[in-house]
C-alpha cells in the first residue's frame, strides 16, 4: 500500500497543532482585554519594562479634567525611571476616565514619586483618590522623605510609593478622581495602570476562623487593597520578569518571615508544574509553585514541631483576604504530609494532605479572611501543634503568601470615605457615578466650624468658666480615684471641687483647644517637626513664651483613646533627666492633644540618616546612647512601678538643644509583672524591625523586650541605616540579623557608618558589638538587663577617650564620661543598677521638677 505524502502532511500539522494548544493552555500569559498604561504629565508615549506609557497629553489620552486645573511636570533628575520622571499636579478636583470593553475585575496602579517643581513643594501634596464608588486614599501625603523607605518594585531601581488596588467595575467606563484635601495642598500622580483581571483569579469561596467550610463574603461587591504578595521560597518577581502578564510584584523568600530557621528551601524547575482547574497559571507564575520552604521535621522539640510563621504589619478595623499557595515538591503520593494553617493563632484550615489532593505538582490555593481588630499584626502559621509519631507529618510546605486589605463599611480603604458630588461636565462619556455624598454638608460643616470659631473667641476674651464639652472620650482619672473633666486654665474642675491650677498637679495643666490653636497658629503645616503613629507634632509657643512640642491625635490614626490615656498616666507619674516631660494635655471638642517639652535637635534618627544634618560624632552617639539606656534604666528600676516602653526605636529618643537624650513616646508602655510574675502577657505591639521575636511568639512582655529593641538601636546607630530596608538586598533587609552576621565573623568594622571610618577605636567598636549582640540574643533571658547595658556603654566610651585625647569641641553638657565606671562583677548587678541612678540626676530632676510646675501653675513664682 502506497502512503499518501498529502494525509502524512495533514497527521503532521494536526500533531504540531495539539502540542501548541496543549503548551498553550498549559502555560501561555493571560491577556487582558483591558490594558492601559499612563505616563501622566508626558505628551509623548514612553517604552519602558516591556510596556509602552500613553503621554495623558495627547487627544486621545485619558485625562478627563481640563488642562487648566492640572499642570503637567517634569524632572530633570536621570536617575529617575523614565515612566515616572513626569507627573500631573491637581489644585482642584481632576479625574481620569478609562472606557471599560470588558466589564469584572481590574487592577488599579498607581505610581508616586514626589519631586519638586517650581513653587509645588512636596510637603504640601495632600489629597484623596477616588476609583469607582470606591475611596482608595483619603488625605494621603506622599512626600520625598516617604520614598527613601518604599521599596522597589523593579529590581533595586527607583525607590517609590506604589498602590495597588483590584475593583469589580461594572459599567462601561472607570474614572478615578484625585482630590485636594484644601486650597492650600495638591494632588498629583506619576503614572496609572488599569488592567482587566482574570474573571475566575478572585473566587467567593473563602474560609472564615468560624467556619470549618468555604463560604460566600461577597466578594464581587468588594474592593480589595493588595498589602503583600510574597513569593516563599523563590526570588523577587517583578512586573517585567512576572511571565503570566499581569505586571504583580512577588516580594523574596524571606519577607516578614519570623522565628528561627528551623526551615529548609526547596526548589524544582518551572517545567515540572502542571497546571490545573482552579489554578491557571496567572494565580501565580510557576516560580512561585516551583519553590517553597519546608518545616524542618528535625526541629520537633518535646513533641512540638516548629512552625513556618509571618507577620505581617497592617492597618486593624479592616478583614483582610489571605490567600496560600501549595504545591506538593518532594512526596508523590500523598499520607506523607499532614499540616494545618493558623491566622492569629487560631486554627483556619486544618490537615492538608497536597500528596492526595490535588497531587504532586499541582498547585492549590486556598483563600481565608480574618477580621483584624485591635493589634496591628496579622501572624499567618503553617504547620502541626499535636505531636505523632511520624517526623515527616510536621513537614509543613507553603510556596506564596497573598494578603489583601478588604474596604469598610463606607466602602474605603484609607480610613474615611472620600466622597464628594459628582461633576456636572458636559463631557459625560467617561464619568460614572461617585459615592453619593450630599454636598451641602460640606457647607454646613464649614458654617459650623465658623460658628465653633466665633465660640471660642468669645469665651477666651470673655474668660468664663469653660464647660465640659460633649466628648465620646470617659473623663480621665485622677491618682486619687477621682475623675477629671476637660476645662482650660483657671476654671474649676468637675468632681473635684478645686480650681484647676490645684488639680492638675498630678496629671499636668489641662489646655484648652484655643490655647493650642493659638500656640500653633492654627496648627500650621509649616510647625510640623515631626510625624507618628498617633498624629502630627507641631512647634508652638505658649502664652508666656515657653516653647513647647504639641502632639496632636490623628481621628484616622490607628493609635487612640488607651494610647492617649496611657501616655498621660505614665508621664505624670515619670520625671527624669532622660525623659522626655509632659506639660500637659487637651481632651476638648474631640481632640486629643499632647504637650511636651521642646527637644530642639529632634529624633535620633535624623542625625544618623534621611536628613541633611552634620554627622555626629562616635563620642557623641555613645553619650547618646547611654542617656536613652539610662533613661530606660530608670523605666524599668527607679520608678515607683517596673515600667516597660515596649516601642523603643531611634524615632523615639530625642536630643534636647545640647543633644542630651531622652526617650519618648510611652502611648504603648505597660506596667511590667509583679514579684509573683515573670511576664505580662499582653497583644503584641511595637514597631516592626525592633519586635523583640520571643515577645512576639509567646505574647509575653518583659523588661528584655525593651532591651532587644535597644539592641536594634544600638546597630543603627553604628551603621547609620534603617532598622528595615526592603530594598537592600535579601542578607541586609534586617540590621539586626546582617550586623550579627558581621558581629560573627570579628569583622563589624566592615559595615560601619563611612562618616565614623578611622575615627573608633577598636576596643571600644569590640564592646559595642559585644553589647549589642547580647542585646539581639533569640532568648530573653540571655539578655543583659538595663542596668548592665548601661555599664557596658559608659566602658565602651571609656575605652574610646582612652585610645586618643578627647575632642573639646564635641563634649556636650551631659558630661557622661566624668562618671565613675563601675567593675563588671555579675554579682554586683543589683547595686549596680540602684547606683545609676546619681546625686547629679536626681539634683537636675528635682530642678525640672520645680520647672514644670510652674509651667503647670502659672502664678507660681
Amino acid at each position: 500500500m502506497r502512503f499518501n505524502p498529502f494525509f502524512s502532511r495533514i497527521l503532521l500539522c494536526s500533531w504540531f497543532l495539539a502540542v501548541a494548544l496543549e503548551l498553550a493552555r498549559s502555560q501561555d500569559s493571560y491577556t487582558p482585554p483591558d490594558a492601559y498604561f499612563v505616563k501622566c504629565g508626558a505628551e509623548a508615549n514612553t517604552s519602558s519594562y516591556d510596556r509602552v506609557w500613553q503621554g495623558d497629553s495627547s487627544v486621545s489620552g485619558p485625562l478627563s479634567s481640563s488642562l487648566q486645573d492640572s499642570i503637567p511636570v517634569s524632572s530633570s533628575n536621570s536617575s529617575i525611571e523614565p515612566f515616572l520622571n513626569t507627573a500631573r499636579i491637581f489644585t482642584k478636583r481632576g479625574s481620569y476616565g478609562f472606557r471599560i470593553s470588558s466589564p469584572g475585575r481590574h487592577w488599579i496602579r498607581l505610581y508616586f514619586y514626589p519631586f519638586t517643581f517650581k513653587n509645588f513643594s512636596s510637603s504640601s501634596a495632600k489629597f484623596s483618590v477616588v476609583a469607582g464608588d470606591f475611596t482608595l486614599l483619603s488625605s494621603f501625603e506622599p512626600s520625598v522623605d516617604s520614598i527613601i523607605s518604599s521599596p522597589s518594585i523593579f529590581s533595586g531601581k527607583t525607590p517609590l510609593i506604589f498602590k495597588e488596588y483590584n475593583i469589580n467595575v461594572t459599567g462601561s467606563s472607570l474614572e478615578i478622581f484625585f482630590l485636594p484635601s484644601s486650597n492650600t495642598s495638591y494632588a498629583f500622580i506619576n503614572a496609572i495602570e488599569v488592567l482587566s483581571c482574570p474573571s475566575d483569579l478572585f473566587v467567593d469561596q473563602v474560609f472564615e476562623l468560624t467556619n470549618n467550610s468555604a463560604q460566600s463574603i461577597g466578594l464581587p461587591s468588594l474592593a480589595l487593597e493588595t498589602m503583600y504578595r510574597v513569593n516563599v521560597g523563590g526570588p523577587l518577581i517583578t512586573p517585567f520578569n512576572d511571565t503570566v502578564g499581569l505586571y504583580r510584584t512577588w516580594t523574596g523568600p524571606e519577607s516578614n518571615l519570623i522565628g528561627d530557621a528551623h526551615w529548609t528551601e526547596i526548589n524544582d524547575s518551572v517545567d515540572s508544574i502542571n497546571y490545573g482547574s482552579p489554578a491557571g497559571p496567572y494565580i501565580a507564575p510557576p516560580s512561585v509553585y516551583s519553590n517553597a520552604l519546608q518545616v524542618n521535621s528535625s526541629g520537633a522539640v518535646n513533641g512540638q514541631p516548629f512552625n513556618l510563621s509571618w507577620s505581617f504589619p497592617v492597618s486593624y478595623d479592616y478583614e483582610y483576604l489571605i490567600r496560600m499557595h501549595f504545591c506538593e515538591l518532594v512526596y508523590q503520593v500523598g499520607g506523607k504530609r499532614n499540616f494545618d494553617v493558623y491566622l492569629q493563632n487560631q486554627t483556619a484550615f486544618r490537615t492538608i494532605d497536597l500528596g492526595s489532593s490535588p497531587g504532586p505538582y499541582k498547585p492549590k490555593f486556598i483563600d481565608f479572611s480574618v477580621k483584624i481588630e485591635s493589634i496591628s499584626s496579622l501572624l499567618v502559621q503553617a504547620g502541626k501543634h499535636i505531636s505523632d509519631n511520624m517526623p515527616e507529618l510536621y513537614e509543613a510546605i507553603v510556596n506564596g503568601i497573598e494578603v489583601w486589605k478588604l474596604n469598610n463599611a463606607q466602602l474605603s480603604l484609607d480610613g474615611a470615605s472620600a466622597g464628594f458630588p459628582p461633576s456636572n461636565d458636559a463631557d459625560g462619556d467617561a464619568k460614572i457615578k461617585l459615592v453619593p455624598v450630599i454636598g451641602g454638608v460640606i457647607g454646613g460643616a464649614a458654617g459650623s466650624f465658623l460658628v465653633l470659631l466665633g465660640i471660642c473667641c468669645f469665651c477666651r476674651q470673655r474668660a468664663k468658666v469653660v464647660k465640659q464639652p460633649t466628648s465620646s472620650w470617659v473623663p480621665l482619672p485622677m491618682h486619687d480615684g477621682h475623675s477629671i473633666s476637660m476645662v482650660s486654665k483657671g476654671t474649676f474642675v468637675s468632681g473635684v471641687g478645686s480650681y484647676a491650677s490645684s488639680a492638675q498637679s498630678n496629671m499636668g495643666r489641662i489646655f484648652a483647644f484655643s490655647e493650642l490653636s493659638e500656640a500653633t497658629r492654627n496648627f500650621d503645616e509649616t510647625l510640623v517637626i515631626g510625624v507618628g503613629g498617633f498624629g502630627k507634632v507641631y512647634k508652638g509657643e505658649l502664652d508666656d513664651g515657653t516653647t513647647v512640642a504639641i502632639k496632636r491625635g490623628n481621628p484616622r490614626s490607628e493609635q487612640g483613646i488607651m494610647e492617649f490615656r496611657t501616655e498621660i498616666d505614665m508621664l505624670s507619674k515619670l520625671r527624669h533627666r532622660h525623659l522626655v516631660s509632659l506639660i500637659g494635655y487637651c481632651n476638648e471638642n474631640r481632640e486629643m492633644i499632647l504637650v511636651y517639652e521642646f527637644m530642639a535637635n529632634g529624633p535620633l534618627r535624623s542625625h544618623l540618616y534621611g536628613a541633611n544634618l552634620p554627622s555626629l560624632s562616635w563620642r557623641q552617639r555613645l553619650e547618646i546612647c547611654i542617656g536613652a539606656a539610662r533613661g530606660l534604666h530608670y523605666l524599668h528600676t527607679g520608678a515607683t512601678e517596673s515600667i516597660i516602653h515596649r516601642d523603643v526605636k531611634t524615632t523615639n529618643i530625642l536630643l534636647d538643644e545640647n543633644f542630651v537624650a531622652k526617650v519618648a513616646d510611652f502611648g504603648l508602655s505597660k506596667t511590667g509583672p509583679t514579684l509573683d510574675q515573670t511576664h505580662v502577657s499582653t497583644a503584641v505591639k511595637g514597631s516592626f524591625g525592633y519586635l523583640d521575636p520571643e515577645y512576639f511568639r509567646r505574647q509575653q512582655l518583659t523588661d528584655k523586650s525593651d532591651v532587644y529593641s535597644f539592641g536594634v538601636v544600638l546597630m543603627e546607630v553604628l551603621c547609620a541605616r534603617p532598622a528595615i530596608n526592603p530594598a537592600l538586598p535579601r542578607d541586609q533587609v534586617n540590621i539586626a540579623e546582617w550586623a550579627m552576621h558581621w558581629q560573627s565573623k570579628g569583622m563589624l568594622d566592615q559595615i560601619i557608618d563611612s562618616h565614623l571610618v578611622g575615627s573608633i577605636s577598636m576596643e571600644s567598636l569590640a564592646k559595642f558589638g559585644e553589647t549589642a549582640e547580647k542585646c539581639l540574643a533569640d532568648d530573653g533571658s540571655s539578655r543583659p538587663s538595663m542596668g548592665q547595658v548601661l555599664w557596658s556603654l559608659e566602658r565602651c566610651l571609656q575605652l574610646q577617650d582612652m585610645s586618643a585625647t578627647p575632642d573639646v569641641s564635641e563634649e556636650n553638657t551631659d558630661r557622661i564620661s566624668e562618671l565613675p565606671i563601675l567593675p563588671p562583677v555579675q554579682e554586683q548587678w543589683e547595686d549596680v543598677n540602684n547606683s545609676f541612678i546619681d546625686n547629679d540626676d536626681d539634683q537636675e530632676d528635682a530642678t525640672m521638677s520645680a520647672v514644670f510646675s510652674r509651667m503647670v501653675r502659672p502664678d507660681t513664682k
